[in-house]
């Protein structure tokens, strides 16, 4: 795992490389080195995983080609076997196994590569330029194109410290954060600053003309199995990605939150490492009262006990916000999902202990229909088909229902809330209000200029409404696994996850995500993913050949902070520090009178508005971070 960039045909770019060893440091803290000739220059910082050895530094140079890459390919060692069994290698990386598949097949070899990548291979002889982001994005790739010139990096931060850089901000992806408080797509918080799309590749020539190609897509064809059939297949697919997963030259440790997820992945990746340890995060009594969330700290003690994990807690508290700013800017953009804070905590904690590596159980939730939020747009669809007589007296109903009193809130009447919000005769519309924060008439006024919002939000909903549409035509449950893949499990929890676990030097791995598992999970049917009202229905089969029952049926609960206890309490100075009346205005983007009513709300208990709150919180200390100070 590592930081890669490359500035091409700019006369400093030794110097701009210098300067990305610099601000990416803390991905790659064993090693930062330059390769640069009149062309181009490429930096690389290193975290060591695989070939610990300095021969395996990077930017790697063999034949007439130079490579920076980052991330781990998990079948380098069987793809060596097949088709490299006559090349002399120098070094035992994976690094080195690309570049010279990439030598045999050029822009085919993205086909055999199985595991997380983003990486630039340059042509010394022609001034070609190859560039590949992994199947999912799970690792980030950033480029900016200004006049002839062109830049990459594996974060936004670098590409912010280019001299002359553009600062003007995406009106669209400002949007985007609001409404979903993560931004999908391949376009980010600045206009001229694009990401390779999860399953590309680009190509740049020695003019400079950039061509993208798509080289992967997810199988979306199911098929016909049978329950216990079934049960054995996704069991054996599971070890066969845990098993590619656990390849490494240095210890290997385990997020655990004591739910099915992160449990499954411990325990079997013990198979593999008999001395794993296991993180997990816990938060005070006093920030319970208002969260009323399930407690993770029980069913992962519970877990870590029956298994000899060697387990760590991590309590989080509001003290944590005072570093809010440098979590913000590690981050790179407007994230408004305090998850982030979290696993930055537990990368950290595990980094002090030495740990470099850590199994994380993301990616479960997207493909087995596994949040509360797929369910409730199942049963919004039932609710909107009842008579207007019944429904139009419950939503009034809820509608006054407070969502706390005092420091007492009330999970019922928040999620009561929601289900009202999303409701709506498309599956579609239901499922997209499912994780939004905000109606239409709402978004719109919260912008001081209204001037083409509203056209921006319909793209914004059509955009969302393609993807859910695009395949799965006779099952909604894979419609919405399939828009979670390419949407929120790459725009939000990969994103968060890179950045924040980087931050600490520390690389996660998440073996759900691998491009022959979710090949053959997303061809299970539906209807195996939701039975009998059980979310998750065949994992959670699996599964209980590996977990007591108590620990797979357990309540879910979200991987986040107390975010809504923090707003009333802790944070309250520094939001009204950054959404007082002055640093709104100073923006000149939003609209003080709409931003004063979100707040007055949240704390009378009227509505549930701390996401909300938080996130324009965030935006303002992005601002602060990115366009006051650089």
């Amino acid at each position: 795992m590592c930081g890669i960039a490359g500035f091409i045909k700019y006369k400093n770019g030794y110097e701009l490389a210098k300067m990305a060893n610099k601000v990416q440091y803390h991905r790659g803290p064993d090693n930062q080195s330059v390769w640069n000739d009149d062309y181009i220059a490429l930096a690389h910082q290193r975290l060591s995983i695989i070939d610990l050895k300095e021969r395996s530094n990077q930017p790697f140079v063999k034949y007439d080609y130079v490579i920076v890459f980052n991330g781990e390919i998990y079948n380098y060692k069987n793809l060596k076997n097949k088709y490299l069994n006559k090349v002399i290698f120098k070094t035992t990386s994976d690094t080195e196994v690309v570049l010279e598949l990439y030598k045999k097949f050029k822009e085919n070899c993205v086909k055999y590569l199985i595991g997380m990548f983003a990486f630039t291979i340059y042509d010394k002889k022609n001034k070609d330029i190859f560039c590949v982001r992994d199947h999912f994005g799970i690792k980030p790739f950033y480029y900016y194109q200004n006049n002839n010139k062109f830049a990459f990096a594996s974060e936004l931060k670098t590409l912010v410290k280019i001299p002359g850089f553009n600062k003007s901000i995406n009106k669209k992806s400002l949007i985007k954060s609001l409404n979903y408080l993560w931004i999908p797509g391949n376009e980010t918080i600045f206009s001229n600053v694009f990401k390779i799309p999860p399953g590309h590749y680009l190509k740049l020539n020695s003019e400079n003309k950039i061509f993208i190609q798509k080289y992967w897509e997810v199988n979306t064809e199911t098929k016909d199995f049978m329950e216990d059939d079934l049960i054995k297949k996704l069991d054996s697919e599971f070890t066969e990605t845990m098993n590619r997963h656990m390849v490494s030259d240095v210890p290997i440790s385990s997020f655990l939150s004591g739910g099915l997820d992160s449990s499954l992945i411990s325990v079997a990746a013990k198979k593999n490492n008999s001395n794993i340890s296991t993180y997990t995060i816990g938060i005070e009594d006093k920030d319970k009262k208002i969260e009323k969330m399930p407690d993770d700290q029980k069913y992962a003690r519970m877990v870590a006990g029956i298994n000899n994990f060697n387990h760590n807690e991590i309590i989080i508290n509001s003290k944590i916000t005072e570093n809010l700013p440098n979590i913000i800017r590690s981050l790179d953009e407007p994230i408004g999902d305090p998850a982030a804070i979290n696993t930055f905590l537990i990368c950290n904690s595990a980094r002090e202990k030495g740990v470099k590596v850590l199994l994380s159980g993301m990616g479960a939730d997207e493909i087995f229909f596994g949040y509360r939020r797929h369910k409730a747009t199942i049963f919004s669809q039932k609710f909107s088909s009842l008579p207007k007589i019944f429904i139009y007296p419950i939503k009034f109903l809820v509608k006054i229902l407070p969502v706390r009193i005092s420091s007492r809130g009330f999970r019922l009447f928040r999620w009561a809330k929601k289900f009202i919000f999303l409701t709506s005769n498309k599956i579609e519309e239901s499922y997209r209000k499912s994780y939004s924060y905000y109606d239409k008439n709402e978004l719109i006024s919260l912008f001081k200029n209204k001037n083409g919002i509203e056209e921006i939000i319909d793209e914004i909903y059509s955009e969302h409404d393609k993807i859910f549409n695009s395949k799965y035509i006779n099952d909604k449950i894979n419609k919405m696994c399939y828009t979670d893949i390419n949407m929120f499990m790459t725009g939000l929890n990969l994103s968060y996850t890179d950045k924040a676990s980087m931050a600490a030097s520390v690389e996660v791995r998440v073996p759900f995500i691998d491009r022959d598992f979710i090949d053959f999970s997303m061809s299970i049917k539906g209807n195996f993913k939701f039975k009998k009202s059980i979310s998750k229905y065949i994992l959670k089969k699996v599964a209980e050949k590996y977990l007591k029952k108590e620990i797979i049926y357990r309540p879910k609960a979200s991987f986040g902070a107390p975010i809504r206890s923090w707003i009333s309490g802790d944070l309250k100075k520094l939001v009204e520090d950054c959404l007082s009346r002055k640093s709104i205005e100073k923006r000149k983007i939003f609209n003080y009178s709409t931003v004063k009513k979100i707040i007055r709300n949240d704390k009378l208990g009227i509505d549930d508005n701390a996401y909300k709150i938080y996130q324009l919180l965030t935006i303002e200390l992005w601002f602060r971070e990115f366009i006051d100070k650089n």
